[in-house]
């Protein structure tokens, strides 16, 4: 009897040194840090297709922006963007390709289509803006977290089999 549980442990550690090397098709670790001392803010696994949403005002314009990027194997993919005047009508459709411009010479403008990815994105925290990022139902402040003049890093990567497995039985 006493051959069992030694058994037992001689299979698991394999299965679980395998689980902690295979990246599992279908799935984005998006993963938030402080970009001045490396303190992870946020981890989190999202299937393809799941959107992240950054929020923020632009201060030189003070328009409210809205960023919405998509997981999609192992990368998150800017795909909307909208400048919006809170007091002022829905903003125009623009090709996605004025979008660049845009981001630097003002206005309100709306962005669909878009298909530029990202693995690494270092966010600077002004005063004014209030950056704030949305990943599965949890909500993120910028300014909070790391102040005024910090950094936020966002990453995204291929999830390995064991970060859902460990999600999962902490939700």
């Amino acid at each position: 009897m006493k051959r069992r549980p030694l058994f037992l442990l001689l299979l698991f550690l394999p299965v679980a040194a395998l689980l902690s090397q295979v990246n599992l098709p279908g799935y984005t670790r998006v993963r938030i840090q402080d970009g001045g001392t490396g303190r992870q803010i946020l981890s989190n696994t999202v299937r393809d297709g799941e959107q992240v949403v950054l929020t923020w005002k632009n201060s030189l314009f003070g328009l409210q922006v809205t960023e919405v990027f998509q997981a999609q194997s192992g990368m998150l993919v800017l795909r909307f963007v909208a400048f919006a005047d809170p007091q002022g009508p829905a903003p125009p459709v623009v090709s996605p390709s004025d979008v660049d411009d845009l981001y630097h010479t003002g206005g309100a403008f709306t962005a669909c289509g878009l298909s530029r990815p990202f693995r690494h994105i270092a966010y600077r925290v002004a005063e004014i803006g209030e950056p704030r990022m949305r990943v599965r139902g949890r909500e993120v402040d910028f300014k909070k977290e790391v102040g005024f003049g910090g950094s936020v890093i966002l990453t995204a990567a291929a999830a390995k089999a064991f970060e859902i497995v460990l999600e999962s039985a902490n939700p």
